[in-house]
């Protein structure tokens, strides 16, 4: 067995390094209520390797495979949730909503409020016009993670396009600046919101 700490995570439609490594992998699923640390977790060779060659799958389009291999991550490891946002990630970009959702639901299961797998699930609801889970969801994990920046550029993205809320894409965008002040669109984005709130 071999510590995850080089398994890389999808985030949102491009791939990013490292970090969640496999979301809930071992022998087994988790049975306590408290979500497990995946630095703490010990995965087989075997699962991480596989898990590696289906990010590697996910970065060069090659969804169905990589979705074949993931579900048989799954199948070894159930405590980490990467492997999950990942399947979930890959269904999603072959139309699949169905097992998307299903997927991200999983990886929340696994790891309650994980912000990667809350900013995908909650892309797919604003997809689907499911403009209030969205929301919720994006909210929800915020309370954990107040600084990640994709789930609050993504609320804005939400408040604005898809809820008309002036006030509230502006708190998220001008919130979302605070850690990325040289984004010169998201800047654009809050002039215009603030021409439009007066």
């Amino acid at each position: 067995m071999e510590t995850v700490c080089n398994m890389r995570r999808v985030v949102g439609a491009a791939l990013c390094g490292a970090m969640l490594l496999l979301g809930a992998c071992a022998s087994g699923p988790q049975t306590s209520s408290r979500p497990v640390d995946p630095m703490n977790v010990k995965v087989s060779g075997g699962v991480n390797r596989d898990f590696t060659q289906a990010v590697e799958l996910l970065q060069g389009e090659r969804y169905p495979e990589a979705i074949e291999l993931l579900q048989s991550v799954v199948e070894r490891e159930q405590r980490l949730s990467a492997p999950y946002v990942n399947l979930g990630i890959a269904y999603f970009k072959t139309g699949d909503e169905k097992h998307a959702e299903e997927s991200f639901l999983e990886a929340l299961r696994v790891a309650p409020l994980d912000p990667v797998a809350s900013s995908e699930l909650g892309v797919l609801y604003r997809h689907q016009g499911r403009f209030d889970e969205a929301k919720k969801t994006y909210s929800a994990a915020l309370q954990a993670h107040p600084d990640n920046l994709p789930l609050i550029k993504n609320l804005g993205i939400l408040c604005d396009l898809y809820l008309q809320d002036v006030n509230c894409a502006l708190a998220q965008f001008e919130q979302y600046l605070k850690y990325e002040p040289e984004d010169s669109r998201v800047a654009i984005w809050v002039t215009d919101l603030k021409r439009r709130a007066n």
